[in-house]
């Protein structure tokens, strides 16, 4: 295959929906080599949570899952929320691919399918898409005092020195990055990190929380930029 365009959209982040590991895996990897940051879920549910913590461009649905099926699970999205979406499916008859439209579904690829025509027609659904969000542009640098947090690059700055940071912790920047202000639930931190919902796993994110300050607070036990919202979750303050 020879070399993809790069997409216009730069960055953009997209939950492909697919109870076919294989299939989520290898969306993962050819949208990210074409610069897409891509999340996976393996069912409707799964979808839900991750949605729950983190604002999507674009959606990639298998109809046929188990469970709530792609085309209830997109009309259900469709009350509340305009994000694109894109159906794939392994019928590719004409009254799918109406019922899927009528769903509120943005475009319809048939399986099988070459991924050079799922990446063309990603990126024809986002050039379209922000004129309709008229949302202002994000920044590109979260400051919290002398530190410095590139949201692109994932890079956490003390003035010119970087500060390692661990996946987790770095994914946990990035959902506060993208929410500032914003409580951020122990539970939908965990849902975004793909972590399950458990109990313990709540109480995991309060030892990453922990963690993370040590990193960007001046004095952790009284955090000035990553607050605890007493009985709820977190939040960020940036200046």
């Amino acid at each position: 295959m020879g070399a993809m365009m790069a997409p216009d959209p730069h960055g953009a982040h997209l939950l492909i929906v697919d109870d076919d590991s294989r299939i989520r895996t290898l969306l993962a990897k050819y949208l990210g080599k074409n610069g897409y940051l891509a999340t996976t879920a393996r069912d409707a549910a799964h979808a839900r949570r991750l949605l729950a913590g983190l604002e999507f461009d674009m959606l990639i649905v298998d109809v046929m899952m188990p469970g709530e099926s792609g085309f209830d699970f997109t009309r259900d999205l469709r009350r509340s929320l305009s994000t694109p979406i894109m159906l794939l499916t392994a019928r590719g008859e004409a009254s799918d691919r109406i019922t899927g439209l009528e769903a509120g579904a943005d475009d319809y690829l048939p399986k099988p399918f070459e991924p050079q025509e799922l990446l063309l027609r990603v990126n024809a659904i986002l050039r379209r898409a922000p004129a309709e969000s008229q949302k202002p542009t994000p920044p590109q640098n979260l400051h919290l005092g002398a530190f410095r947090y590139d949201i692109a690059r994932g890079e956490l700055w003390h003035d010119t020195q970087i500060i390692r940071l661990t996946s987790t912790e770095n994914a946990l920047m990035k959902i506060f990055a993208r929410n500032p202000g914003e409580t951020m639930s122990r539970s939908k931190l965990v849902a975004a990190l793909g972590q399950g919902d458990s109990t313990a796993q709540e109480r995991a994110i309060d030892v990453q929380i922990t963690r993370l300050r040590r990193k960007i607070e001046a004095d952790p036990k009284s955090p000035r930029y990553l607050q605890t919202v007493r009985g709820v979750g977190y939040m960020i303050v940036p200046e």
